[in-house]
C-alpha cells in the first residue's frame, strides 16, 4: 500500500503528463471495445437482414445466388418461376404465407421489384421488427410506388412525385418506361436492409410497363397508354423468386426437399438464416482487419506510457537518489515505478470503458437511424473483459522496463550533478 501512496503522490506531481497518458490508454481501449460492438453489431444487423422467413424459393441455382438476388438486390436470377408453379407451390399444407417478388428493372441505381402490399406486412428484419411507413402508405393504384429510405433520401422524392422505371439494371436507364411513369405513394422508415435501397410495385405494375414490349424493347408500330392497360387484365406470367413462412419449422425440411425435387420446373429453396451465415464466413474478413487496427492503437498507448516513464526517469534520479538514502531498497523502487504503470493503465482501462458507454448512449440512435446499424447498449461480455484483463497485464508487463532501469541507478549515479 505504501508502494500505490507513493505512486499516486508521484503521479499527482506530474499530472498533465500522467493525464496525456491516462487519455491516450483511455481512446485506445474505447477504440478496441468499440470496434468489437461495431462488429458484433454489423453481424447480428446482416444476420437479421431477413427475419421470420422460413424459406426462399427461386429457379434452380446456387444458394448464395438465390440469397443475394432476390434479399440483397445483387445479380440476377438463371431464370424465373412460372406464375402457375407459383400457384401449385403456395396450396402446399404447411405454408402460414408466401409473397412473391419480382425483379428485372431498376431507376436510377436502385432495383424496382415488383411485389404484392402483403410483403410490408410480412416482411422481418432484426428478428421482430416489421416494416413502418415514414409517410404515405402502400402501393393502391396500379401506378403507385413505394420507396425505401435511402432512395428518398438520395433522389430528394417525396409523397406524390412522379418516377420513370428503365428497363435492366444500369445506373442510367437509356431505355425506360416513360409512357408509365409512377407516383410515389408511400416512403418506408430506415430499416439498414436492402429495403432502403429498392422501389417496390405492384406485380400487375411489373406486368403493365411491359405489356407493349418483347425481347427488352417495345414492339415497334405498338404503343398502349397507361389509361388503357388500367382497364386490362394483368395477371402475372412469372416471378423472380418468393418468400415463404411456415406454419410449424418442423416442416421446413420436408417443405425444402419437395421443392427441390419438383418435377415441373427446376427449383431451388433454400433457408436465410444458415445461407446468411454462409455469405458473413465469405464478405466478413474486415472483421479481422478491424481487430487488428484496433489492437494496434492500444500496443502503441501502451509504449507511450512506457516512453512517458523513461524520459522522465533522469528527472527523477534525484528523487530515486533520496528514496535510497532514507532506506527504500532497490526492490521498493521497481516496486514503485510499476505500481506507476498498474495505476495509470487501470485508470485508462475505466476511463476507456466509461467513454464507450457514454458515446453508445449518445450516438446509438443516430447511427441506428442514419446508417441502419443497431448497437447494443449491454454489459461487457466475457471475451471483453478478458481482452481488457490483458491489456492491464501487459501494461504492467510493459512498465517492467523504465522499472528495472530505476532499479539499477546508484545512489552515487543519483546523487551527482551532471554538467
Amino acid at each position: 500500500m505504501i508502494v500505490f501512496r507513493l505512486a499516486w503522490q508521484s503521479l499527482a506531481n506530474r499530472w498533465l503528463t500522467a493525464m496525456l497518458t491516462i487519455l491516450a490508454i483511455a481512446f485506445s481501449v474505447m477504440l478496441l471495445l468499440g470496434v468489437e460492438k461495431v462488429r458484433t453489431g454489423a453481424r447480428q444487423s446482416f444476420a437479421d437482414t431477413i427475419s421470420g422467413t422460413d424459406l426462399i424459393i427461386g429457379a434452380r441455382s446456387g444458394a448464395l445466388n438465390l440469397l443475394l438476388y432476390s434479399v440483397f438486390r445483387i445479380g440476377n436470377a438463371t431464370n424465373n418461376i412460372t406464375w402457375t408453379t407459383y400457384q401449385e407451390i403456395a396450396q402446399a399444407p404447411d405454408i402460414d404465407w408466401i409473397v412473391p417478388i419480382s425483379l428485372g428493372d431498376s431507376h436510377h441505381g436502385f432495383r424496382v421489384m415488383g411485389t404484392t402490399p402483403e410483403y410490408f406486412a410480412r416482411y422481418r428484419y432484426r428478428r421482430t421488427h416489421a416494416l413502418e411507413f415514414a409517410q404515405g402508405k402502400p402501393f393502391a393504384d396500379l401506378f403507385d410506388a413505394v420507396i425505401g429510405a435511402d432512395v428518398a433520401a438520395k433522389l430528394g422524392y417525396k409523397l406524390g412525385d412522379r418516377i420513370v422505371v428503365a428497363h435492366g439494371l444500369g445506373s442510367t436507364g437509356f431505355v425506360e418506361h416513360d409512357d408509365k411513369p409512377f407516383q410515389v405513394s408511400g416512403i418506408l422508415a430506415k430499416t439498414g436492409t436492402p429495403v432502403d435501397r429498392t422501389v417496390h410495385v405492384s406485380l400487375e405494375a411489373i406486368e403493365a410497363i411491359h405489356i407493349d414490349w418483347q425481347s427488352g424493347a417495345r414492339i415497334p408500330g405498338q404503343s398502349i397508354s397507361a389509361d388503357e392497360v388500367r382497364k386490362m387484365p394483368l395477371p402475372p406470367k412469372a416471378i423472380t423468386a418468393a418468400l415463404i413462412g411456415l406454419k410449424s419449422k418442423l416442416g421446413v425440411f420436408r417443405l425444402q426437399r419437395a421443392i427441390n425435387e419438383y418435377r415441373a420446373e427446376p427449383l431451388s429453396a433454400i433457408l436465410p438464416g444458415s445461407t446468411l451465415q454462409e455469405l458473413w464466413s465469405l464478405v466478413g474478413t474486415a472483421e479481422t482487419a478491424l481487430a487488428a487496427v484496433s489492437v494496434m492503437v492500444v500496443v502503441t498507448a501502451l509504449l507511450g506510457m512506457v516512453t512517458m516513464i523513461l524520459t522522465t526517469l533522469n528527472e527523477r534520479r534525484r528523487e530515486m537518489a533520496i528514496l535510497r538514502s532514507v532506506g527504500a531498497r532497490p526492490g521498493t523502487i521497481l516496486g514503485l515505478l510499476v505500481a506507476e504503470a498498474a495505476l495509470l493503465i487501470v485508470a485508462g482501462v475505466g476511463l476507456g470503458i466509461a467513454l464507450l458507454y457514454a458515446a453508445l448512449f449518445a450516438l446509438q440512435p443516430y447511427i441506428d437511424r442514419v446508417y441502419g446499424l443497431y448497437i447494443a447498449i449491454e454489459p461487457l461480455k466475457p471475451g471483453e473483459w478478458t481482452s481488457l484483463a490483458a491489456i492491464v497485464f501487459a501494461g504492467i508487463l510493459t512498465g517492467l522496463l523504465p522499472a528495472f532501469r530505476a532499479y539499477r541507478l546508484s545512489l552515487a549515479d543519483g546523487m551527482t550533478v551532471r554538467t
